[in-house]
Order: C-alpha cells, then structure tokens, then sequence
C-alpha cells in the first residue's frame, strides 16, 4: 500500500510540473499572436512590409525603402530583402533579428497600437535603439 501511494504522489508532482508546460503550448496554439501586416514607415520615410511568416505567428519584415542617415549603400543593398524575422514572445511582442548595416542585430517587435509598431535593435546588449512605425494610409 505504501509504494502504491508513494507512486500516485510521484505521479501527482510529475503532472502538476507538466501540465502548466501543456497548458501555456495549447494557449498559444489556440490564441494565435496575430502580427502586424501591410506597410509601416518611419519619420525618417524607411518603410517595411510586415507580414506573418512560418507557421503564421512569426513576423517578417521586408525593407521597402531607407531614408535619413541609414541610406547607406550598405543598407541600399537590402531595399526589396526580407531584413527581418522574429518569433512571438509574448501578446504583441515578436523576438528575432534584424539586417541593419550589413550586420545581424537582435531585434524586438512591440505592437504598441493597431498602426503603431516599435522595432528595437540591438547589438552587444548595449548599443541599443528603438524606433516607431506607423501604419502607412
């Protein structure tokens, strides 16, 4: 009787560690993170066109046009690319990488508004910015 209960108790914290795994890969299977989708553009006049990529819950990014200080030719170079693609990490938020000079950068996506998106590039964990897109008309 014993090894019968000691099992069951085993059994009891081995689902109780299990199930909230289950349970949060069904919640976003089932509450799918819609990701931002058409054209968004800078103050600067650079564009993207975003739209879900991979399964349908990632974000991709395709560079439209670079204006301002990043019209380099390095960046020229990926106008009509897709520069970026990043997974969902949480409601409105999407983690991947990002093309930026030539170089790979870690990128994090906020939707902050149903036409407002904040892309946050960063390379070394220091050299960090942010700038916000907004839904082109």
């Amino acid at each position: 009787m014993q090894l019968f209960k000691t099992g069951l108790a085993v059994a009891a914290l081995c689902a109780a560690t299990i199930v909230p795994t289950f349970a949060q890969q069904q919640s976003l299977r089932t509450n799918r993170i819609e990701p931002p989708q058409g054209v968004f553009v800078d103050e600067y006049g650079t564009s993207f066109t975003f739209s879900a990529c991979g399964e349908g819950t990632a974000l991709c990014g395709v560079l439209n046009d670079i204006q301002g200080e990043s019209r380099t030719e390095e960046n020229l170079a990926y106008v009509g690319q897709q520069v970026m693609q990043a997974q969902p990490t949480g409601p409105n938020t999407w983690e991947g990488t990002v093309i930026f000079d030539g170089q790979e950068a870690k990128a994090t996506i906020t939707q902050t508004g149903p036409d407002t998106v904040e892309i946050q590039g960063c390379r070394a964990a220091i050299l960090c910015q942010t700038l916000v897109f907004n839904k082109a008309s």
